[in-house]
């Protein structure tokens, strides 16, 4: 999806074209969440992990626990 906002009638093409046809009551809603969607994941694109390990390399039980505050 590019960064022009989602119109109403092409939410409505997008997911009949995945198989998933909208009441046109619907359409609305649907373009508005997916352009949420579309701007958080936007934000998320530009953080910078830099060095850090996939989740998969996490392990809970290694995590050094003390009392200090």
């Amino acid at each position: 999806m590019s960064s022009v906002e989602l119109t109403p009638l092409e939410a409505a093409r997008w997911a009949a074209r995945a198989g998933l046809p909208l009441p046109a009551d619907r359409h609305a809603v649907i373009a508005t969440t997916a352009r949420h969607i579309h701007s958080v994941v936007a934000v998320l694109r530009e953080l910078d992990f830099g060095d850090t390990p996939p989740a998969p390399a996490y392990r809970a039980e290694q995590e050094n626990h003390d009392a200090a505050v």
